[in-house]
């Protein structure tokens, strides 16, 4: 497998030169000697010796060969660093369990000496106030002139303090089409993978403010991609990023790169673009999303609607297939109090909602996907939204979506009919109109 210009460059979106080194493509799948090799050379060019180096990585709601890439990592770096951390970039997900966190990362368990000899490993303790260092703030001005005039606020912006007390912070982790940011990966590991909740909130209803729909694969830098970037340019450590693009689903790699966050994931991002995109010629009825058991809550099994959401049409429906899913949100159980609207709803009727969790917010707007709202009339929703989970009834009729017995749902049947759509292993892969 050759690399692009040799390592040397890429290309961005709008064709301009990205100083990334780059292995594979779309229409390629890497073996593990060939990502080891190209893993290991990159980092025996950056000046690591006696430095601490800290590794953010993903929880397990990504598909990615995280072993491969951690044991690659070690091997380039073991003897050379002062210090080795990994840091499980959970934003606001539940925290991984020492089993869960072995599995994840491939050794055995209670004995990650065994594999990865000098290693610490820590969860994003996002709910504790005493993980998060303050790296300063950003202007109103500047977050108006991001945004566009969407949003006029100075925000303060913590991070996980096991970032800067290291002097090198590597991302290591995959790129996906995303909901709120247009692809993910990169500066994302940063803000809000180890973020506070301010930088959170702000980028996550910003991305609300545009919608899902609108963001949601959108190529190069989007508003919330640059207020990602604007926090991460605060960071003392450097910064470097290993991105791969994974094929959905599977351990199997179409490309890795790296350099700075900002060019490895431009880098990156192209490849996803081609290759985590499906094209549909007209709009669906009816599309049955099959959620895999990576989602264990609905806050994460959502990405099954938001990748989908684009190809339905008016008046259609998506019907989220999880029975192993019991629950709205592990950690924030407020969803189910506030419920799932859509962005009018909230915006109209905004001195009821402005000091609740914007990331709860945008969550609940992204599920429910376009709408309108106005006082006489209420909602009014492009599309259903319905759940055939383990949520008992009254609580997914209570938070404003639909309900449907998953014993009733019979997937070849409904791939046999007529202007509906099956997708499995839904989440990753995002659809669109030609």
């Amino acid at each position: 497998m050759t690399e692009s210009a040799r390592g040397n460059s890429a290309r961005s979106v709008d064709g301009s030169a990205k100083r990334a080194a780059v292995l594979g493509g779309p229409r390629s799948l890497l073996d593990e000697d060939e990502v080891t090799d190209f893993v290991r050379r990159q980092l025996a060019g950056v000046d690591l010796d006696g430095r601490s180096v800290c590794l953010l990585v993903p929880d397990g709601t990504r598909s990615c060969p995280l072993p491969l890439l951690l044991t690659a990592v070690h091997g380039a770096v073991a003897g050379r660093v002062s210090r080795l951390t990994v840091l499980v970039a959970l934003g606001t997900h539940a925290p991984m369990s020492e089993a869960e966190l072995a599995a994840h990362l491939g050794h055995p368990a209670g004995g990650i000496d065994t594999r990865y000899p000098g290693m610490t490993v820590l969860n994003h303790e996002w709910w504790e106030p005493s993980a998060f260092a303050s790296l300063g703030t950003i202007s109103a001005d500047r977050v108006a002139a991001i945004s566009g005039g969407l949003l006029r606020q100075e925000v303060e912006v913590k991070l996980n303090r096991a970032v800067v007390e290291h002097d090198v912070a590597l991302v290591v982790g995959p790129v996906f089409p995303h909901e709120v940011v247009g692809f993910s990966g990169g500066n994302k590991y940063f803000f809000p993978g180890v973020a506070g909740a301010d930088i959170i909130d702000l980028s996550h209803w910003l991305g609300a403010l545009i919608t899902s729909a609108e963001i949601i694969g959108s190529r190069g830098v989007t508003p919330v991609r640059a207020l990602i970037d604007e926090a991460s340019s605060l960071i003392p450590s450097r910064r470097l990023a290993l991105c791969v693009v994974a094929r959905s689903g599977s351990g199997s790699l179409h490309a890795v790169s790296f350099g700075s966050p900002e060019d490895a994931w431009a880098a990156a991002a192209d490849v996803s673009a081609e290759t985590h995109v499906r094209r549909l010629d007209a709009p669906v009825r009816r599309v049955l999303s099959v959620i895999p058991e990576k989602y264990d809550d609905m806050w994460t099994a959502a990405k099954g609607f938001y990748k989908l959401e684009p190809v339905v049409a008016d008046g259609g429906e998506v019907i989220l297939y999880a029975p192993h899913v019991r629950e709205l949100s592990a950690m924030h159980p407020e969803i189910a109090e506030i419920g799932y609207h859509c962005r009018d709803y909230f915006t109209q009727q905004w001195e009821r909602f402005e000091n609740l969790h914007w990331g709860v917010l945008a969550h609940s707007t992204h599920l429910r996907g376009a709408g309108t709202y106005d006082p006489v009339h209420g909602e009014r929703f492009r599309v259903t939204v319905t759940l055939a989970t383990g949520i008992p009834e009254d609580v997914v009729r209570g938070a404003n979506l639909n309900h449907l017995d998953p014993a009733e749902v019979d997937i070849e049947a409904f791939a046999a009919e007529r202007d509906a759509l099956v997708v499995r292993q839904a989440g990753e892969v995002l659809y669109r109109l030609r």
